[in-house]
């Protein structure tokens, strides 16, 4: 890749569901092992992460449940649509994975499906699952960070005039 030159991220899917019934402590950008009839489909962006979730197996990731609909001008080669898939990462990457996996509570998360020059990545999530206070407060958080901005604009606003 040259000097300089930005990697560029078209969206696909992104689960923005996540990051509010998840603490999210660490991230992961992994390949994925797809067919051509789910590439293609996906370039059209078409596909849901929302029931989806990673899985460790045999010392290999396993994307399980994400939603790929099957290509419309495919034929019989065409995928089935919640298969699991491969997902792409370095050995050091799926050791720390192994060894933090193995404590309760965390689990793989897919966060974010993009193409990055023209490769299907997904981002995936070293997560706990929040509990129903630590929603309420974060939306609390968001409320009151928002009033807070309201009220400071209000104030330049005037300040102005």
């Amino acid at each position: 890749m040259a000097k300089g030159k930005e990697t560029t991220r078209k969206m696909i899917a992104q689960h923005k569901r996540a990051r509010h019934d998840y603490h999210i402590l660490d991230t992961y950008e992994c390949g994925l092992v797809l067919t051509g009839t789910e590439v293609k489909s996906l370039r059209q962006g078409r596909a849901s992460l929302v029931d989806g979730f990673a899985q460790l197996d045999g010392g290999e990731a396993w994307l399980h449940n994400v939603h790929i609909p099957e290509y419309a001008q495919g034929t019989w080669t065409n995928h089935s649509a919640r298969r699991k898939r491969k997902l792409l990462l370095h050995r050091e990457e799926l050791d720390k994975l192994i060894g933090k996996t193995q404590e309760s509570g965390l689990t793989l998360v897919p966060l974010a499906l993009y193409f990055k020059e023209g490769r299907a990545k997904v981002e995936i999530a070293l997560a706990r699952g929040k509990r129903e206070f630590d929603k309420r407060q974060t939306l609390r958080e968001k409320q009151d960070r928002r009033e807070a901005d309201r009220a400071m604009s209000a104030a330049r606003r005037k300040q102005r005039a």
